[in-house]
């Protein structure tokens, strides 16, 4: 028989669509590339929506975003307002704030747009941040994730990048002040800082293509960016699985969850929706950056009571709590002929750059410290590592901290205290708060551990007091089901790792320091309940809660 008798006929489509659609496939081979990924797995648990939450906001910034480009004009020539704005009226200003001022008043439903962008801009930003936290908390940056982390890192940057550029375009006195404080920054770098300046913004504060350069960044360089990242972060999530919670079957060889298609991609449609829904109605009843307010930018004028947008808000509050002399020492300095402005310098790049280094580093701190280079799949519970989420609240606090100073001013105004006092406080807070929320979070972590490990062993408290036949008095615990119980005792808890000598029999100085943060990492520590404790215990515990039924006659 010939091979030709023998071969299955093609595959004939009955519609025009088909036909279309089978085109299509023979020549990209998409069918394959959808089933693979449609049948991918995603657990299910409401933590990993936040990252949905920043896709879907980025989604709706690039609708509402193109909307508006439409009707902007990024150009600091000088105009005279003519719109429906009457206090405004006459007015100069430039070409941008005055088509800002007709996308509000005049385009039909431009404010409406204007305010879904810049609220889906500041949900953009949060999301990814809560995202990140998420991901530190439990363990989720872990190998083969290390990556995964750093382009979630460069994401926040670009997301602020974003909203910060956005945001200077209307060219109003608040965004005006905000980029007076970036020239501020830019000129205090010694000996180059000068020329930066007058290279961004083409000649002396505020020239005349700041404006025009921000544009360009904010609709076409930083979404790319973003976008490229969004990319990489998604192929990422694909190729190593998805990471999932601690539970009965599961763990580092699995998934369980549902498939991408159709319910996981039911779901994730219908929460788009919800996303929307919700920054449309915050767009619709909250009005947010009301330009109009503010007037067109002067630089001789500083409006009060005035704070940049919550993600760029630390490194103003950096700025207002340094001082500008440390004992008789003056901050500012006149070294080999040029001024050195340490008081601008240090606090707007330092604890940036601090923030940002240990948080792309510390993937690699944690696996050098913990020698534990295996794959992780399952995610820890945030009080079962408790130096790392004491770490995380620390930097947490540590960030808090300078948002707050950003709004010293009003802090001190609404409540009617000194702004003086409110700034030492911050100043104290500073470097005393994170110390705090170490050690508070760290205790607090290892109380639930123990009250967990307590459950396990026990059972959880009823409240019931009964007296036995012998005259004892004890309290009823209600055992636990197969899973809670293994939510409670199914996790590691590494121990301290003395320092090891080399293949030369050398304790190294660098082995030493390793094996010192090992200590500190986990020498407190509780220890999950073994099997034979486990075993025991359900063993006398099962009689304690048996023994009320068997004695209600002697209860009291």
């Amino acid at each position: 028989m010939s091979a030709a008798s023998t071969a299955e006929p093609a595959f004939a489509a009955k519609t025009k669509t088909g036909r279309f659609t089978d085109f299509v496939d023979s020549r990209v081979g998409g069918s394959g590339i959808l089933r693979e990924f449609g049948r991918k797995v995603f657990p299910d648990h409401w933590s990993f929506m936040f990252g949905e939450v920043a896709l879907y906001s980025f989604v709706i910034l690039l609708l509402s975003g193109t909307f508006l480009t439409f009707f902007f004009d990024p150009s600091m020539a000088e105009t005279h307002y003519d719109g429906s704005y009457v206090p405004l009226k006459g007015v100069e200003m430039s070409v941008a704030y005055n088509s800002s001022l007709d996308i509000s008043f005049d385009v039909r439903g431009g404010l409406f747009m204007r305010q879904v962008h810049h609220w889906a801009a500041l949900l953009f930003v949060a999301s990814i941040a809560v995202h990140m936290l998420r991901v530190f908390f439990t363990g989720a940056f872990r190998r083969p994730r290390e990556m995964n982390w750093v382009v979630g890192g460069v994401l926040l940057i670009l997301a602020m990048a974003a909203g910060f550029t956005g945001y200077s375009l209307p060219d109003d006195l608040l965004s005006g002040n905000g980029l007076r404080i970036i020239d501020g920054v830019i000129k205090s770098i010694p000996v180059i800082g000068t020329y930066i300046s007058f290279f961004l913004f083409g000649g002396e504060f505020p020239g005349t293509a700041i404006i025009g350069r921000l544009y360009v960044l904010h609709i076409l360089l930083v979404p790319a960016l973003i976008l490229l990242m969004i990319v990489l972060h998604l192929f990422m999530v694909v190729i190593h699985k998805h990471t999932q919670y601690p539970g009965p079957g599961r763990n580092d060889n699995n998934v369980v969850g549902y498939p991408l298609g159709p319910v996981y991609a039911a779901k994730a449609g219908g929460f788009f929706f919800i996303v929307f829904g919700v920054l449309a109605l915050m767009a619709g009843f909250f009005t947010i950056n009301p330009i109009w307010n503010y007037g067109p930018y002067d630089p001789s004028p500083v409006s009060a009571g005035t704070q940049p947008d919550w993600y760029i808000g630390f490194v103003d509050g950096a700025l207002r709590l340094m001082p500008g002399t440390l004992g008789d020492w003056q901050v500012e300095q006149d070294w080999f002929g040029y001024v050195f402005s340490f008081n601008v310098l240090l606090p707007a790049l330092v604890p940036a750059g601090i923030l940002f280094t240990v948080m792309f580093m510390y993937p690699w701190i944690e696996r050098w410290i913990t020698k534990d280079d295996r794959e992780h799949h399952v995610l820890d519970r945030p009080r079962n590592a408790p130096t790392r989420t004491a770490i995380g609240m620390a930097g947490f606090v540590w960030y808090c901290v300078m948002w707050a100073a950003a709004g010293s001013d009003l802090i001190a105004t609404h409540f009617g205290v000194s702004l003086n006092d409110v700034t030492y406080w911050l100043r104290t807070l500073f470097f005393v708060g994170p110390i705090i929320a170490f050690i508070v979070t760290k205790r607090v972590a290892l109380a639930l551990q123990r009250k967990d490990r307590e459950i396990a062993l026990h059972g959880r408290e009823t409240g019931r007091i009964v007296r036995l036949p012998h005259g004892e008095f004890i309290e009823v615990h209600a055992p636990l089901d197969e899973y809670k119980r293994y939510k409670l005792v199914g996790f590691e808890s590494p121990e301290v790792l003395p320092a090891v000598p080399n293949e030369h029999g050398v304790v190294t100085r660098k082995e030493k320091r390793r094996a010192f943060l090992s200590k500190w990492f986990f020498e407190d520590r509780v220890a999950p309940a073994t099997p034979a404790e486990l075993e025991a215990a359900h063993g006398h515990g099962h009689a304690a809660v048996e023994a009320p039924e068997e004695a209600k006659s002697l209860s009291h």
